[in-house]
Formats: structure tokens, C-alpha cells, sequence
């Protein structure tokens, strides 16, 4: 049975220490470990253990040998084997995975943004690569990751409430999977910003054949008016499905006039000119261009490209704002690189392309998360269109996916800080 507390040395000094720090920290944070008082030259393995918000466990290892000193330092020695290697501290949150045993096609998702991720990281004698659970760890630490820095604030929008700013302003939009998610603007928040996490996917007391641009305007217009907005300092960022209605919004909407935009991992193909349950009636007439390989995962984006709109697809050129484009080039579920490649053509040749900013990043796959979040390379899924329970393969390797996170999460930052951050006329 796994506890996230284990028993932690207190003999005297000849016993191993472990030290991770920061004790608290944002989850786009950095921290850093060293092991001292361990023999020179031993082998042993850092394991960082989670227990989600759905109870599920998840795992991390690295297998490192102790120098001269006695010592293991994270910024400074390579892991040689374990779920990373290289030098890399930050690998024992990214390649994360679930415990041996656990339900399949898991994903790891925060749900509760009020508690903290609780990290448990142990040092182990030996180079391990399972039963921890029945090993005594030399020393252990915990960790807390958040989402939401001291002093932020979270409001329904059923009231308006003054308190301090204003701010500038983001609508944040999700992909398919529904629901209201909440932690990346609980991170935005914690970076300066007013977020707003919109649900859209059928929320409570509404049908999806509503959900269509007026809703979204109705969004924009409440984050607009709000009292601890900056008027005009919005912007729109969305992942997946959400940044298809971003386009589609940004691009024709009267009222949907942000000073920015930040798509990810999204298409033009999908133009969201009515309802979302139109669109997801077009989708189903076209399930049977689906591609189901051979581990039973499903490849979602031949659909995209199969389906019958390259005339109707949303017309970038009328777009008037900056627009960042965020892509992996291994993503299995939108054509997003594709995407871009025709994005950049259609703005070339209306005059607007100056305005569109593209990262690709090679071996990355669709879902690009905050920092140093765990890759899933293929999880559990259900169809909005069919209702239908798959394995979708989102694509991506997990290094590289690791690093699309961290640097595009920078660069989002600075984005969003370039273009709302001045004085708009």
C-alpha cells in the first residue's frame, strides 16, 4: 500500500539528507534537490511519488551515482537510467506515469486548485525500477506545488466583486474533454492576470445547440466589464477545440476584439460559425475517417483534414490582433502544423501575416500544458460527437514534450505581457 509519507532518518549525520527546494513553489516553478552523507560512488535512485486529485498514484524515478563528495545534486548530475535521463531535476514531475497496477489511460489534471500538489520524493538505495513500496527510503521530502500564488482570488461570475487591480484580462478557453478546468487560469492569475476558465461544453441548465458565438460574446463582454479588468487589455487564449472557436471568434465576431490572441495546438478547418452542435454533427458524419491503430488508439486528426470545409474554413486574414500559434509536430489529434503552414499563407496574401507568431516544436504531441505537467502520450477519452469512450492518441515523445512545455509557457507569458501590458489607444 503506497502513503505519501514515509519514514524520514533522524539517527545523526552519517545518515543520508535529502533537501528539495523550494518546499513551496508555483507548479511552473523550478526546484532543485541534493542527497548528501551518502559513500562515494554509491548507486541510488530519487522516486517522486503523487497522489492525484482522483486518487490515482503516480511515479517518477532517476538513477544516479553518488561523486567524490558523497553527494547527488539535481542541476548538476545526470540521471543514467529510471522514466529520464541526463540532467535533469524537473524529470521526476515530467515523466511521471502511473503506478504498475493502476487503471489504464489515465491523465493527471487538478482539479481542486486550492490544494496544493503534494510531491513525495525519497532516495533509495540501489538502482530501483519497482517496489518501492516495499523498500525503506534513506531520506525522504515533500514538496508543494500550486497553482495559485498568495493573494489570488477566485470568483464565480454570478456577482461582480471589487478588490484590488484592475488587470489585463484573459479568456481561457479548454478543449473537448468539458467540464470547467481551472487550473491553468488559477496559474495565469498567479502571473498577473484576470483569467477567466470558461465551460462551454454543455454546462449546467444550458443544451449545446445554444452554444454558439453569442455565448462566447456574452463571455468576453462580462471578463470585459468587469471591475477588475482592464478594459482594453484582453486577450483570448485557447487548446484544442478552444482555439478553434478562438479563431473563429477573433476572426469575425463584432464584439470578440481582443489585443491578443493565443491558440494551441488548434486548426482553421473547424470554423465554428453556428453552434457547437452543429459542428460536432459534421464531425460525426465523418467518423468513419477515424484511425484506430494498432494499441486500439484512435488518430483523431485524419478526420479534421477529411472534412469537407478548405472553402469554408475561418478566414485568418480578417484578423486584426497579434495572433500566437502553438504547435507540437507529433500531434495525432488536430492537423495543427498544417494548420499553421496555410494560416501563414492565407495572412501572407491578405497583408496581416506580420501579426502571426509560430512555435513548432519537433517530437511534441497535442496536449501542451503548463510546465513540467506529466506527458501523456494516449489517455482515456470521450467523444462529444458520439459520446463514445476511446483511448485517443494525443501524440508526442516525452522529453521533447517536456521541453515544448517549458518554453512555450515562457514564451505565452511574454506574449500576453508584450501586448497587454502597454497603453492601447
Amino acid at each position: 500500500m503506497y502513503s505519501l509519507y514515509r519514514y524520514v532518518s533522524t539517527q545523526k549525520r552519517t545518515c543520508p539528507l535529502l533537501s528539495v527546494q523550494p518546499v513551496r513553489g508555483l507548479v511552473d516553478e523550478k526546484f532543485q534537490f541534493v542527497v548528501t552523507n551518502l559513500p562515494p560512488n554509491q548507486k541510488v535512485t530519487l522516486h517522486s511519488l503523487h497522489q492525484s486529485d482522483d486518487k490515482d498514484f503516480w511515479e517518477a524515478f532517476g538513477h544516479y551515482v553518488s561523486d567524490e563528495h558523497g553527494s547527488v545534486t539535481g542541476f548538476k548530475h545526470e540521471s543514467l537510467g529510471g522514466t529520464y535521463e541526463g540532467t535533469e531535476p524537473m524529470g521526476l514531475l515530467w515523466s511521471m506515469r502511473p503506478i504498475p497496477g493502476s487503471r489504464h489511460g489515465l491523465r493527471l489534471r487538478k482539479r481542486d486548485i486550492f490544494r496544493p500538489m503534494e510531491v513525495c520524493i525519497s532516495v533509495y538505495s540501489g538502482h530501483l525500477s519497482q517496489g518501492f513500496s516495499q523498500q525503506t527510503p534513506l531520506a525522504t521530502s515533500v514538496t508543494e506545488r500550486w497553482y495559485v500564488a498568495p493573494g489570488v482570488k477566485r470568483f464565480l461570475i454570478t456577482h461582480n466583486h471589487s478588490s484590488s487591480g484592475p488587470y489585463p484580462g484573459v479568456l481561457d478557453l479548454w478543449g473537448a474533454s468539458g467540464g470547467l478546468v481551472e487550473y491553468r487560469s488559477a496559474l495565469l492569475a498567479s502571473h498577473g492576470f484576470a483569467s477567466m476558465a470558461l465551460e462551454y461544453l454543455a454546462p449546467e441548465d444550458m443544451r449545446l445547440e445554444d452554444t454558439d458565438a453569442s455565448y462566447f460574446e456574452k463571455a468576453y463582454q462580462i471578463l470585459k466589464n468587469h471591475p477588475m479588468v482592464k478594459k482594453d487589455h484582453l486577450a483570448v487564449l485557447g487548446l484544442c477545440l478552444g482555439s478553434v472557436i478562438a479563431l473563429s471568434m477573433v476572426s469575425y465576431s463584432k464584439v470578440i476584439k481582443p489585443q491578443c490572441c493565443v491558440c494551441i495546438s488548434g486548426s482553421h478547418l473547424m470554423p465554428v460559425d453556428k453552434s457547437l452542435s452543429e459542428l460536432f454533427e459534421e464531425m460525426k458524419n465523418h467518423a468513419d475517417k477515424l484511425y484506430v491503430n494498432e494499441n486500439n488508439q484512435v488518430i483523431h486528426r485524419n478526420l479534421i483534414l477529411s472534412l469537407p470545409c478548405q472553402s469554408a474554413k475561418v478566414d485568418v486574414g480578417r484578423i486584426k490582433c497579434p495572433l500566437l500559434l502553438v504547435n507540437g509536430d507529433d500531434d495525432q489529434t488536430i492537423p495543427a502544423v498544417e494548420s499553421a503552414e496555410d494560416m501563414a499563407m492565407m495572412m501572407e496574401k491578405a497583408g496581416n501575416r506580420h501579426l502571426l507568431e509560430i512555435l513548432t516544436y519537433p517530437d511534441a504531441g497535442h496536449l501542451i500544458e503548463p510546465p513540467y505537467s506529466p506527458h501523456f502520450r494516449a489517455t482515456n477519452f470521450k467523444l462529444q460527437w458520439t459520446k463514445e469512450r476511446i483511448v485517443m492518441l494525443w501524440g508526442g515523445q516525452t522529453k521533447p514534450h517536456a521541453y515544448a512545455q517549458e518554453d512555450a509557457w515562457k514564451k505565452i507569458l511574454a506574449f500576453l505581457w508584450q501586448h497587454l501590458a502597454s497603453n492601447v489607444k
